[in-house]
């Protein structure tokens, strides 16, 4: 495992948008990034419209590539999610950026990257809050995430308001939004799930397409191996008529239950303003105890 270099003071930072465009500046983020002693610099993309997305495909591909490639950059945020990242990851060219890495920050659609650069060069990337979402975050999600930037010592501890399975596992923590690691099943860009600890999360779904979902990741072997689950937040859910009569963690328990490995539930990270950091393809101890939860990087 390589790890891209901790940021430290005037560090050069990036921001831009490979998938969705931006409804609204980066301002805030912009100020927070300068309070903590970084530069900042923002992509065409920011600033780019196509559709729905934050420039064309050309466009958002030259953006990522030149701040992939500019080894004054330490970092890359992605200013927001959406949809469009699965669009352009084929031909971003990765050589530089697996000799010289760099952390990569986002959620949501940038499990895209997070599952292409954790399985194909062996990289941790970090699931945190986006420049979009930033107004709205906790000063608990971001002083994690700055921690996290910084290498500053992180843990997790907190009581689930949902059925846990409980029990100890160790293994290297993978995950992000379940329906993009859905889709990108069965390509490059697909994590490895063997002995790992897998962290889901997801907005605005059906409870039936959560069903749906796991269910898929059940019978192609996904989740059998695991060493254990976290289930982040599942927001903005909806439901059919007549009702689906489970929630999300309803769902994802009664599928895993068999395994006996531990289950997490409730973990204060998703789309919500809770949305604390998370470092993929870091080694993780994870403790569940009567719905009292631990999580230490090793």
């Amino acid at each position: 495992m390589k790890v891209p270099p901790f940021l430290k003071k005037n560090d050069k930072v990036a921001i831009l948008a490979p998938a969705g465009k931006i409804s609204k500046d980066v301002v805030d983020a912009v100020r927070l990034f300068e309070a903590w002693g970084l530069e900042v610099v923002v992509g065409k993309s920011v600033n780019s419209s196509f559709h729905q997305f934050a420039g064309d495909d050309q466009l958002r591909a030259r953006d990522l590539q030149l701040m992939l490639d500019d080894d004054s950059i330490k970092a890359i945020f992605a200013a927001r999610g959406g949809y469009g990242t699965v669009r352009i990851v084929d031909t971003i060219d990765f050589s530089k950026f697996s000799t010289k890495p760099k952390w990569i920050i986002g959620f949501s659609d940038i499990t895209v990257l997070h599952g292409h650069i954790n399985v194909s060069f062996g990289i941790p990337t970090i699931h945190g809050p986006m420049p979009s979402t930033m107004p709205d975050a906790t000063k608990k999600s971001l002083e994690v995430l700055r921690k996290a930037i910084f290498g500053e010592q992180i843990s997790y501890k907190y009581k689930s308001q949902y059925e846990t399975i409980d029990g100890s596992a160790e293994g290297t923590l993978i995950g992000g939004n379940l329906a993009i690691l859905v889709s990108i099943s069965g390509s490059v860009s697909e994590p490895d799930y063997t002995d790992k600890i897998l962290f889901i999360e997801d907005v605005g779904e059906y409870y039936y397409s959560v069903d749906r979902m796991i269910r898929m990741l059940k019978r192609a072997g996904k989740l059998k191996n695991l060493k254990g689950l976290i289930i982040g937040s599942f927001t903005e859910m909806k439901d059919s008529n007549p009702g689906f009569g489970f929630s999300a963690e309803e769902i994802v328990l009664d599928v895993v239950r068999e395994y006996g490995y531990p289950v997490a539930t409730d973990f204060p990270a998703g789309h919500s303003d809770i949305n604390q950091s998370l470092i993929f393809g870091k080694d993780v101890i994870l403790n569940v105890n009567r719905k009292s939860i631990t999580l230490n990087y090793q």
